[in-house]
C-alpha cells in the first residue's frame, strides 16, 4: 500500500477534478440549453487529465524514486494510477448521473432523436444510460491513462548519460 500511496492520492484528485468538470459542464448549460455542443466541448477535459497524469508521474519520480525514475518504473506507476481511476470511475459516473446532473440522459436522449442520430427514443435510451457510461468511463480511463503515460514517460524519465 505504501508503494502506491502516490497513485491513490492522484486517482482521488483526478476523480474530484472530473466531478468538478461535470459540475462546470452542467452550470454552463452543456447538459441542457447548449447540449448540441457537449459532444465537442466535453473532450476538452483531456487537457486537465493529461496535466494531472504528468503531475502524478513527476510526483512519483520526485517523492518515491528520489528524482531518478526510468521508463518502466513510470509506465508501471501510470498503469496502476489508470487502473485505480478506472475502478473509481463507476462511482464518479454515478455521482455525475444521479447527483450532479440527473437531467442529462433525458435531455441527450430527446435531442439525439430530434436531430436524427437515433430513430427512436428506445434506441437512444439503449446508448445513453448509466450502465453504458460507467463502462465507457472505466475503459476510457484505462486506455487513455496508459497511452498518456507511455507518451509522457518519454519526457519524464531520467535519461542515462
Amino acid at each position: 500500500m505504501k508503494n502506491i500511496k502516490i497513485e491513490i492520492k492522484w486517482a482521488i484528485i483526478f476523480s474530484i477534478v472530473g466531478l468538478l468538470w461535470m459540475l462546470l459542464e452542467k452550470l454552463s448549460g452543456l447538459h441542457s440549453t447548449y447540449i448540441d455542443y457537449h459532444l465537442y466541448l466535453t473532450n476538452l477535459f483531456a487537457i486537465p487529465a493529461i496535466i494531472m497524469m504528468v503531475m502524478a508521474l513527476k510526483d512519483k519520480k520526485k517523492n518515491f524514486y528520489n528524482g531518478k525514475m526510468n521508463y518502466k518504473q513510470g509506465l508501471v506507476s501510470g498503469i496502476i494510477l489508470s487502473i485505480i481511476i478506472a475502478l473509481l470511475s463507476p462511482l464518479t459516473q454515478w455521482i455525475t448521473s444521479y447527483v450532479i446532473t440527473p437531467e442529462y440522459f433525458p435531455n441527450v436522449i430527446k435531442r439525439s432523436v430530434e436531430l436524427g442520430y437515433y430513430s427512436s427514443t428506445e434506441e437512444a435510451q439503449a446508448n445513453f444510460n448509466y450502465k453504458n457510461y460507467a463502462i465507457q468511463s472505466a475503459v476510457g480511463a484505462l486506455i487513455m491513462g496508459v497511452v498518456t503515460t507511455a507518451i509522457a514517460m518519454i519526457f519524464i524519465r531520467t535519461k542515462s548519460k
